[in-house]
């Protein structure tokens, strides 16, 4: 149904959408067509013929959004009011930002090197962070977060048996089941997600701040014992992803050497280097 029509009807159906959603939520069930998406591809950059280099966006049920959004006002409630996401996240948190992001990390970053430190730091990217998320590790957090049974129910009946097909145009590919990952252009995708990587700072030594999936790790490295830390950080966040089944697109995260008695230590992940950002 076209979001218009239930705008100029929004007499008429306010009162059958309410009796839908107060059942949704007692019973747990969710209608078909809400767990349904017409998946657009957004370019981003790169090779255009390359199905990696576009950003997959869900349009889903509008009816269906509103659901979410009820439901994404109760775990907001308790993830304020019980302090559960971590300062380190300022993607799809109240009151920061992208700008808050950046000074938060750069404002560390830089005294130290105003004070002749060497400092290094990692840009880290995830391989396809909100298409991989696990459902079964998801709903497990959810529950370790103290969320309400009902909400969690909802939650899992919500991601489970869900389907979408790629919109191109006017042409339509075949629906297909979805087994992981939270939609993107959905409402409640990004609260979700930040849930999910909320633990990835767990014994994190460095520097770590996180914008929803994009993360930078930074620290002195002055000397082999500080260039440790930051090594045995990587060597945490990768058993991470590794524990979360997760991936780290290695080509993607590299290496900012600053100060002037920085030694460009080489950093790894598993095996692989992990190459240098743009000129010191």
């Amino acid at each position: 149904m076209h979001p218009r029509i239930l705008k100029e009807l929004i007499e008429e159906v306010s009162e059958p959408l309410a009796m839908i959603f107060e059942k949704s939520w007692q019973t747990g069930e969710i209608p078909e067509d809400w767990k349904r998406a017409n998946i657009v591809p957004i370019y981003k950059k790169g090779n255009k013929n390359n199905p990696g280099n576009y950003r997959l966006v869900s349009l889903t049920s509008v009816p269906g959004k509103i659901m979410e959004q009820v439901i994404k006002e109760i775990i907001c409630k308790h993830l304020e009011g019980n302090k559960v996401i971590g300062n380190s996240q300022h993607g799809f948190v109240k009151n920061k930002s992208c700008q808050t992001n950046l000074i938060a990390f750069f404002d560390k970053i830089t005294s130290l090197v105003d004070k002749g430190e060497a400092v290094d730091v990692i840009y880290l990217d995830f391989s396809k962070a909100f298409d991989m998320v696990s459902h079964d590790i998801l709903i497990d957090k959810l529950g370790k977060d103290n969320l309400d049974r009902a909400t969690i129910r909802w939650v899992h009946n919500w991601l489970d048996n869900r389907s979408q097909r790629v919109v191109v145009n006017g042409s339509k590919s075949c629906w297909k089941g979805i087994t992981s990952g939270v939609p993107q252009g959905s409402v409640l995708g990004p609260v979700l997600f930040n849930i999910f990587i909320n633990d990835v700072d767990i014994g994190i030594e460095s520097t770590l701040i996180k914008f929803a999936d994009d993360t930078k790790l930074g620290g002195v490295a002055t000397s082999l014992e500080v260039r440790d830390i930051i090594q045995n950080d990587l060597s945490k966040l990768e058993k991470w992803s590794e524990v979360n089944r997760m991936r780290f697109n290695k080509e993607k995260c590299k290496v900012l050497h600053l100060g002037r008695n920085n030694q460009f230590h080489t950093y790894k992940m598993g095996s692989d280097c992990l190459g240098r950002s743009m000129a010191e």
